[in-house]
């Protein structure tokens, strides 16, 4: 009895996820400035540095989840939730890096308008997600596990727009762009950011899942 007394319970996993979604919003609104202002070198190098600390500080907080995942006894919800929810989060900040810093390898000169729609859905995602997020550790309270579902659904409406603007932007690209190695410049974006929303819809479907089972 005195053993399982001693055993460390319940560690912070719901203010460590919370930290977490705001390093992905701080990671997506960074690359968002970064498409905005592409054409200054300057801002371009700024933001990308900014997209890079966010993603490093996201890092930061996965690790310290997984390390309190075997410290931790008891955990408020199943350790396998905790274990897929903090690293397909992390896999959403991830993403957005590799779009920087691919859009950077590749020498991409220009942004197009397919490029700043996208970004702007992946921006919303990742909000709705760290809304999402945050009412994890109150769907016992009444109205919020309907609230964090109708969340996670608005997730997934943003996931299918940015489906239907990559269709879109492909369709356009191979039939208006004679450079074939821009074409494969841009195909490669347009399908990284399109990919930050399939993960954002990921952390969505398995949120669903926390909350049916623990509300």
């Amino acid at each position: 009895m005195l053993f399982a007394k001693l055993l460390p319970r319940e560690g912070n996993f719901f203010e460590m996820f919370n930290q977490h979604s705001d390093r992905i919003v701080e990671a997506a609104h960074a690359f968002a400035n970064l498409v905005a202002n592409y054409g200054d070198l300057h801002l371009r190098e700024k933001y990308n540095q900014d997209v890079d600390n966010a993603e490093r500080a996201a890092d930061r907080v996965t690790h310290d989840v997984n390390k309190a995942l075997h410290k931790t006894f008891i955990t408020p919800i199943d350790r396998e939730q905790i274990h897929s929810l903090i690293n397909t989060m992390d896999d959403v900040a991830d993403l957005i890096q590799d779009s920087a810093e691919t859009m950077a390898l590749y020498d991409v000169h220009h942004m197009t308008e397919e490029i700043t729609r996208l970004t702007d859905l992946s921006v919303r995602c990742c909000e709705r997600l760290r809304d999402a997020v945050r009412m994890l550790d109150k769907i016992a309270e009444s109205g919020n596990a309907e609230a964090a579902l109708k969340t996670c659904e608005e997730i997934d409406r943003l996931e299918s727009d940015a489906d239907r603007v990559m269709r879109s932007a492909m369709s356009k690209l191979f039939r208006e762009e004679p450079d074939v190695r821009e074409v494969l410049k841009l195909k490669a974006i347009y399908e990284l950011l399109e990919t930050i929303t399939d993960k954002c819809e990921d952390v969505a479907n398995l949120i669903e899942g926390i909350v049916l089972e623990n509300s």
